[in-house]
């Protein structure tokens, strides 16, 4: 028996593709409905033994979607608002439609709070002098030195 390859899309009972075996296989995409596909792919030896391997994708084809103001098993109650967008690579540019508006995550302004915090703290460790270096010309308020002017 010759080793072949019966590769199966989804449920349908007739191979996609029936070849010998080694195979090179293609699949095109475009002729599929957005969503989860499953493609069952069943090898049999030189032995006759059959192997069977199971490979699950997405196909998305159509406009990414993004929704804002809404997480998928959130719990909510009463009236809910959120935005949707959608977009393509072969849409024609927009800048309107290039981002997607969503709020600023809390992470996010956590984040510069720890640095304007820090930032803070640091300039006025700047103005607090230790005592050993007080009375030197770079931190000394009178200046002293040939470079002092006259009185």
């Amino acid at each position: 028996m010759e080793p072949h390859v019966r590769v199966y899309l989804d449920d349908q009972l007739e191979p996609i593709i029936d070849q010998e075996l080694p195979s090179d296989a293609s699949l095109d995409t475009s002729t599929l409905e957005d969503g989860h596909h499953r493609l069952t792919i069943r090898a049999v030896g030189e032995n006759g033994r059959e192997g069977v391997e199971i490979i699950p994708f997405q196909v998305r084809n159509g406009p990414g979607i993004t929704v804002s103001g809404l997480t998928a098993h959130s719990t909510r109650r009463g009236k809910v608002q959120f935005k949707i967008n959608a977009f393509s690579a072969d849409d024609p540019f927009d800048p309107r439609r290039a981002e997607s508006h969503s709020s600023i995550p809390i992470w996010v302004w956590v984040l510069c709070l720890f640095v304007l915090s820090w930032t803070v703290w640091y300039a006025a460790r700047m103005w607090d002098v230790p005592a050993e270096f007080a009375h030197t010309p770079t931190f000394s308020s009178q200046p002293s030195g040939p470079h002092s002017p006259s009185h």
